[in-house]
């Protein structure tokens, strides 16, 4: 697997990423802590190097799995992973409330302020048992914090030699604009996938304009474009999926539709269809980097095959055709 250059700085990335989110178990129905494991090492050794977790999922549980998991491999890995959001109900802007992964209610919100941020970098060391992180992300734009002391909290972890680089998620191109004033941002990662491409707007040409790195989170739209759901799906308890538009109608089948007609082109490289969106997305310009999530090896050793081949231009332009021809409706 190739790696890429972050941002401005000397670490390579892979270009598919191991995805830690689903592993934390909360809003994905559970999960296998051993088959976890077993599928980051399965992917360290298979090149897929780079591992984006977070403190939020599976409510540190993500970022202990991956800790067992690197262990003895540090230094063939890239760990990246994410802080600002908090699961004890106090004062501060409230995100959402949910359950954790025994059904206890908790109300999840944002807090960045310099403190809290030094706080969850040695919270986030301690689980993942390293004693630096290669990229440090605010997970959620904090309203309550000015940009500008959150990325000084950055500096800080720099300097310290805690954080190797420091990067931003879902941040707006104002705010990235904003945030570059005090802090040499390596990165943004957002959502993007073949059927969510708004970022294509205003965040590409900026990072692309900032020589910023994007980290494209759900190509595979939550699992939905690798082809295996059809309607009337059977989801596990807490899986959040099937409350997102993607997963409703006119949506579903109008995806579906596009998916039969994407075949024709995973045929043509025996590949499926999650391996052709996976190399879809990595070759679209201002993306570094696109995280797959996985459960067991089996899932991960599918993510790897994605960049066994190379879409042609011609393809390329033929998926965006199609893609051109379906309405995605994102307010049902």
């Amino acid at each position: 697997m190739e790696t890429r250059i972050l941002g401005k700085t000397d670490i390579r990335v892979s270009e598919i990423a191991f995805g830690a989110w689903a592993i934390g178990g909360w809003m994905w129905g559970g999960s296998d802590s051993k088959d976890a494991v077993k599928a980051i090492e399965t992917a360290i050794d298979n090149g897929m190097t780079t591992i984006d977790t977070a403190s939020v999922y599976g409510f540190g549980l993500s970022e202990q799995l991956v800790g067992k998991a690197i262990r003895g491999k540090r230094d063939r890995v890239q760990v990246l992973t994410k802080f600002g959001m908090d699961w004890i109900k106090k004062d501060g802007e409230y995100f959402f409330d949910t359950k954790d992964n025994s059904g206890k209610d908790v109300s999840i919100y944002k807090h960045s302020s310099k403190k809290k941020v030094l706080s969850d970098c040695d919270n986030s060391l301690k689980r993942l048992n390293t004693d630096y992180i290669d990229l440090f992300q605010i997970h959620w734009p904090d309203a309550t914090t000015p940009v500008s002391e959150t990325m000084e909290a950055l500096e800080m972890l720099v300097a310290k030699g805690k954080i190797r680089a420091g990067g931003v998620c879902n941040y707006s191109a104002g705010l990235l604009d904003e945030a570059c004033r005090t802090f040499n941002l390596a990165s943004e990662q957002v959502p993007y996938s073949m059927v969510r491409r708004d970022i294509e707007k205003d965040i590409v040409p900026y990072c692309l304009k900032n020589n910023i790195s994007i980290f494209a989170y759900s190509p595979l739209q939550r699992g939905l474009l690798a082809g295996k759901i059809k309607p009337g799906h059977k989801f596990n308890e807490g899986d959040t999926r099937p409350t997102t538009p993607y997963y409703k109608e006119p949506n579903l089948s109008n995806i579906l539709a596009f998916l039969e007609k994407l075949k024709s082109v995973a045929e043509i490289h025996n590949a499926t269809l999650s391996q052709v969106v996976l190399n879809w997305t990595i070759q679209q310009p201002g993306i570094t980097c696109a995280l797959a999530g996985a459960r067991n090896p089996a899932q991960v050793l599918e993510n790897v095959g994605s960049v066994d081949f190379r879409l042609t231009a011609d393809e390329i332009s033929r998926i965006d055709k199609w893609l051109s021809e379906i309405s995605i409706i994102t307010n049902i």
